[in-house]
């Protein structure tokens, strides 16, 4: 059983809301704000109980302490922007110490305190007591609105929920689980997912959990070369896990006996090499051996975008072609429009299938899209998450 934000009291409480404002930053600006976007409502909504606010979180991967290049200062500048002048958003030097502690006891109800990047402290990572200590006594309730680190076991995460009293999940955390959550508990049929991305070895588990549940599988990206060499097609210098063809052996077999239809490229957009300027069509399932397969052809879109708008129930996780190069884009362009003019309940995994969501201007139209890049992947094969946990048990 998991509270949320709107079941606890609020007012003239001092409110610890960890955030996932681990945005891209351009020349010291916030080039993508999305994730902060994403946890306004559990913001605005601590801010209209009259709550004294603290949000914290972690941004990039700060080798060794503090890094001016990974300050939150630039999220708390954006924060502040899209809250408005009636709302003052506090910058801290630090996110734990006696300076910190002040200003988080000084704060009145509706003012908002952003502690500096949790990651300048090795002690978050290792889940400290002692550091998850010093955090939970900057305030009276905890709130976890941060899906997108669910995943892991951190002191902001796991171990500082032992010292406060009382906790929840914020309105983001309750949006990804009720959208997440039915895809592996009752997902309205027929259910279909496109799984894109590198490797075999990365979806492997998704594969694993979601095949009982699905009517068909579309494969995509490079590790649909490995599947497709596993079946004895040839696939040119298209990139290849050599070690895994018995493993993509055993999932087409698996898919056989589960009754689910795992559908692969039947053509191909090739070129020589990944910096190739000039896309070749390939119309055949098989790749030329001066060729190395890059996307999905116009056949296999086609096949795709009927399968996706037959369906109730549409999960897209990995592009299936290197998307972020123009020649290469089509392929995932033609399974977002395909999602966009679906009648079903549509979501998008994270990471580089959100990336791509965004980049097409398509995101309006889709039903959900994970904020949580490794936290869905982690969620999708069945996994349970700490930080999940942690609020559950508490």
């Amino acid at each position: 059983m998991i509270r949320y934000i709107d079941e606890l009291e609020l007012s003239g409480k001092r409110v610890f809301i960890r955030v996932d404002f681990n945005v891209p930053l351009d020349n010291g600006r916030v080039s993508d704000d999305t994730r902060i976007r994403e946890a306004l409502p559990s913001i605005s909504h601590a801010l209209h109980n009259n709550a004294k606010l603290i949000l914290a979180s972690h941004l990039g991967r700060p080798k060794k302490g503090a890094d001016p290049k990974l300050s939150m200062e630039p999220a708390a500048k954006r924060l502040s922007e899209l809250l408005g002048k009636d709302t003052e958003v506090l910058q801290a030097d630090d996110c734990v110490g006696d300076g910190v502690i002040k200003m988080a006891n000084e704060l009145g109800p509706g003012q908002v305190l952003m502690l500096e990047n949790l990651r300048f402290h090795p002690e978050e990572e290792a889940n400290d007591m002692g550091f998850a200590k010093q955090l939970a006594a900057l305030c009276d309730l905890y709130v976890n609105d941060a899906f997108g680190t669910a995943h892991r076991a951190h002191a902001s995460t796991v171990g500082m929920l032992s010292f406060v009293k009382e906790k929840a999940a914020g309105f983001l955390l309750r949006k990804e689980l009720q959208f997440l959550g039915p895809l592996l508990a009752s997902p309205e049929k027929p259910f279909v997912a496109i799984l894109g991305g590198a490797k075999v070895s990365d979806k492997i588990k998704v594969i694993e959990n979601l095949l009982p549940r699905l009517e068909k599988l579309l494969v995509g990206g490079a590790m649909a070369y490995t599947f497709l060499k596993a079946q004895g097609v040839e696939i040119g210098k298209s990139r290849l896990e050599e070690d895994k063809l018995a493993l993509a052996s055993q999932v087409l077999q698996a898919a056989k006996r589960s009754g689910v239809e795992l559908m692969l490229p039947i053509d191909h957009i090739c070129a020589t090499s990944m910096d190739a300027a000039q896309p070749i069509a390939v119309q055949t399932q098989a790749i030329p051996e001066n060729l190395m397969g890059l996307d999905i052809g116009p056949k296999t879109q086609q096949l795709y975008r009927q399968c996706i708008l037959e369906a109730k129930t549409v999960l897209w996780n990995g592009p299936v072609g290197l998307f972020e190069r123009a020649p290469f884009a089509s392929g995932s362009k033609a399974v977002a429009l395909a999602m966009a003019d679906a009648k079903a309940q549509t979501i998008i995994g994270g990471g580089d299938s959100a990336a791509a969501v965004n980049l097409f201007g398509l995101a309006s139209p889709m039903s959900h899209i994970s904020t949580g890049g490794g936290a869905s992947l982690e969620f999708l094969e069945g996994k349970g998450l700490p930080g999940i946990k942690a609020l559950e048990t508490a």
